[in-house]
């Protein structure tokens, strides 16, 4: 077992050196190589309502100077105005 600092990094060093120093890396081809997946999955209108139902009352609004009590107070109306442009940039295909 190794103890002494200067001994565990020294076999730190080493044991990366290895790992990250591969020879043959030109084997790797470009068809291997994917784009990412959106991890955003579709989202519904009930989705929508949980989140302003969740939104915290009596706090400063964000940027856009909205405060929740008003999103909440809204109804329906705002809530399906807010699920618009929610629906049209998260649910693309």
């Amino acid at each position: 077992m190794v103890t002494d600092c200067h001994s565990i990094l020294a076999r730190l060093r080493n044991n990366f050196s290895q790992l990250l120093n591969v020879n043959g890396v030109s084997d790797v081809r470009q068809t291997e190589i994917h784009t990412a997946v959106p991890l955003v999955s579709k989202t519904s209108a009930f989705e929508v309502e949980l989140a302003i139902e969740k939104l915290k009352t009596r706090k400063s609004p964000d940027t856009d100077q909205v405060p929740a009590e008003l999103i909440k107070a809204g109804g329906k109306t705002v809530r399906s105005e807010i699920y618009k442009p929610i629906n049209s940039i998260l649910n693309k295909e």
